[in-house]
């Protein structure tokens, strides 16, 4: 009798866990930042990830929104950091892809 309540209290015990775990959702969610990174006068609403730069003049970068636009040296958001753009501010791009999260 006692093996018996014992197994039926762990399996119990291990549904709860799994709707607990379940209800709870995935951890680390992404977001984008808010508010408009505008690159040569190209508009992103709420931008999330890479954005290339071109490959001849150096951009005109707005970032107007709250989070912080890492400029890269590579196209693909690789290489090497190369500009830090804070939010609200406005200035010249001067790498080859910008990041922001």
């Amino acid at each position: 009798m006692r093996r018996t309540a014992r197994r039926a209290g762990k399996a119990l015990g291990a549904c709860a866990a799994a709707a607990l775990l379940a209800l709870a959702g995935p951890a680390g969610t992404a977001r984008a930042a808010t508010g408009t990174l505008t690159i040569d006068g190209t508009g992103h609403e709420d931008p999330s990830g890479c954005y290339r730069l071109g490959d001849f003049a150096p951009p005109k970068v707005v970032n107007g929104t709250d989070e912080t636009a890492w400029v890269w040296s590579g196209t693909d958001c690789d290489g090497q950091v190369v500009q830090q753009i804070d939010p609200g501010t406005t200035t010249t791009g001067r790498g080859r892809s910008l990041f922001i999260d």
